[in-house]
């Protein structure tokens, strides 16, 4: 079971904290200083480490799609990819629709 995912900057910022057992604050920051020391001391070519900034705006759907409270719903990032852009254009479409102005959308009531 998955108890936590941490997305961090490199100067130890919390972008992302998803913990997925109930911890107080107290001992979410915490593990995210522990975190962030443990890694801080790794070799260079014992971590990897991303460049997240052109994908975190969607980061939070895409882990909802991955995980949920903890268990792992899908490990295909076909079906991961199919679903975010499913989201996306869906989330495009009700845009589209907020935009139409209300004056016109009640024009049959008059």
């Amino acid at each position: 079971m998955i108890k936590a995912v941490l997305v961090m900057n490199t100067q130890g910022k919390p972008r992302l904290a998803k913990f997925y057992e109930f911890q107080p604050v107290e001992q979410q920051q915490e593990a995210i200083r522990n975190v962030f020391s443990v890694l801080c001391t790794r070799p260079e070519h014992v971590s990897n480490f991303v460049d997240a900034e052109s994908f975190f705006g969607p980061m939070h759907t895409i882990l909802d799609e991955i995980i949920l409270g903890g268990q792992v719903l899908e490990t295909s990032s076909t079906e991961v990819m199919r679903a975010i852009e499913e989201i996306a254009r869906l989330d495009a479409a009700s845009n589209a629709i907020n935009l139409v102005p209300k004056s016109v959308s009640g024009w049959r009531s008059r």
